[in-house]
């Protein structure tokens, strides 16, 4: 093969291989749950069944942080190593967002040993 050739043939490999950042996309199980993903638990039940650890994070935090909106998911794909949760609460208004997580860490205190992750989202609310 002549050095021209093999030139051109590379720079005709170099720009194939490279794809402009915008045009890359990552797989739908790398993205992070939002909002709309979220399974609600105070609502009718749906159709997928929940966990035994959805269920109990559910009722340690709406017992001690009552509000209107509360959804806890298992997002490691049912083994209960990850959870995401949405908690809105009278009780998070006028703290700082960090202190608003320390309350729902120290409710979970127990729960979150035997955890690998958690997810939180905390909405301060009207009285």
């Amino acid at each position: 093969m002549s050095a021209s050739r093999l030139a051109s043939s590379s720079r005709l490999l170099l720009t194939r291989s490279v794809q402009p950042a915008s045009r890359l996309a990552l797989p739908v199980s790398l993205a992070r749950p939002g909002p709309s993903s979220f399974r609600s638990l105070t609502t009718a039940p749906s159709v997928s069944k929940r966990d035994a650890g959805e269920e109990g994070i559910h009722a340690k935090l709406a017992a001690k942080f009552p509000g209107k909106r509360l959804e806890v998911q298992d997002v490691s794909g049912g083994c209960g190593s990850f959870y995401a949760i949405e908690i809105s609460s009278p009780a998070f208004n006028g703290l700082s967002t960090i202190k608003q997580h320390k309350l729902v860490n120290e409710c979970l205190k127990e729960d979150i040993k035997g955890i690998h992750g958690l997810q939180l989202k905390t909405i301060p609310e009207e009285a």
